[in-house]
């Protein structure tokens, strides 16, 4: 038979040889856009800079800087931390001096919302009322976050008798409606400080968050890694800290994030019924209350305050559900 010639040789080493083939086509594809990943900072998606899985926490950071309404709350509500510290910023007058000559007197050069009943800045009255309402919404909620998060942690790591008697507790506080307490518990105090409400609200807020504080670390504790933990004699202190404690803590965030507008609410509440803060406090719930029997003559008076107030609850429930949202891997 005659020989068959030879086919000319081509260099494996140009990439020819495989471009001539559809699978080579797809392995140079793939080539390059492995290629591509590593030289991109952020790696694939859901992993760091050097290609490492990221955590829950900058994950979430990863979400809530692309989510516009963390955007838009977290520019409101550090818009109301600063001028609650620093108040003269804009508004240069005193919210107590009052001139009963411009009571219910409506827009003016200087004084754009008016005056109140007794001839007070209605503006600055509102841009002081900040400070008094972001105080008692941060400290209550820091106290209840506190308090709740150790009684629940607590009960639901050891159980037994200390969780039957916790959550019986927190049965007969959920029992108590809030604005009753108030008015009963708050009628006999004659402060005029801003410390009487805020413990009423710790008093009556931590079973709630003490009861998600409770099923989170029954949650985490029944995990792998825990359990790993326990085999090799680590102690509860170092289990509770190291282990449980940041994967239980994601939910107590997300309920003590949307519970700070709740407890601002409150507190204008209480003080629109007389029995939370007290004049001289600046304080948009004495605004209110105030205002409200001139609402039909003067309804500036009215509106400012309620307006700021209803923004700035607003504000933290916004950011409460895009942290949330950021936190709960089944949305993801």
């Amino acid at each position: 038979m005659p020989e068959q010639p030879l086919e000319p040789h081509v260099p494996f080493d140009d990439g020819r040889a495989i471009d001539h083939t559809g699978a080579g086509a797809g392995t140079d594809l793939a080539m390059e856009e492995g290629a591509s990943l590593e030289k991109t900072p952020g790696g694939p998606l859901g992993t760091g800079p050097a290609g490492k899985p990221r955590s829950l926490w900058s994950d979430a950071w990863h979400d809530l800087r692309r989510n516009p309404v963390f955007i838009i709350s977290g520019l409101i509500i550090l818009f109301l931390v600063i001028i609650s510290i620093w108040p003269s910023l804009i508004a240069s007058g005193d919210p107590l001096q009052c001139d009963l000559s411009k009571a219910q007197e409506g827009s003016q050069p200087g004084h754009p919302f008016g005056f109140n009943g007794q001839g007070c800045d209605v503006y600055t009255r509102t841009v002081y009322g900040a400070r008094t309402s972001v105080a008692v919404g941060v400290l209550a909620t820091l106290g209840v976050g506190i308090l709740g998060s150790l009684l629940g942690g607590l009960a639901g790591f050891f159980g037994g008798g200390w969780d039957a008697v916790l959550s019986r507790i927190t049965d007969v506080f959920f029992a108590i409606p809030v604005v009753l307490g108030g008015l009963v518990l708050l009628s006999v105090v004659t402060s005029a400080t801003i410390w009487p409400v805020i413990g009423f609200m710790i008093l009556l807020g931590w079973p709630q968050i003490s009861r998600i504080a409770r099923g989170s670390v029954i949650t985490a504790k029944q995990n792998d890694y825990v359990q790993a933990a326990r085999a090799l004699g680590a102690s509860n202190s170092r289990m509770l800290l190291r282990h449980i404690t940041p994967n239980a803590v994601a939910p107590v965030i997300v309920v003590a994030t949307i519970a700070l507008g709740t407890y601002i609410s409150l507190e204008a509440t209480l003080s629109y019924l007389g029995v939370g803060l007290k004049p001289p406090t600046v304080s948009w719930g004495i605004d209110i209350s105030s205002a409200s029997q001139y609402i039909r003559n003067a309804p500036h008076m009215l509106l400012w305050p309620a307006g700021a107030l209803a923004i700035t609850v607003l504000a933290f429930i916004m950011l409460g559900d895009a942290v949330r949202d950021a936190l709960d891997p089944k949305l993801r």
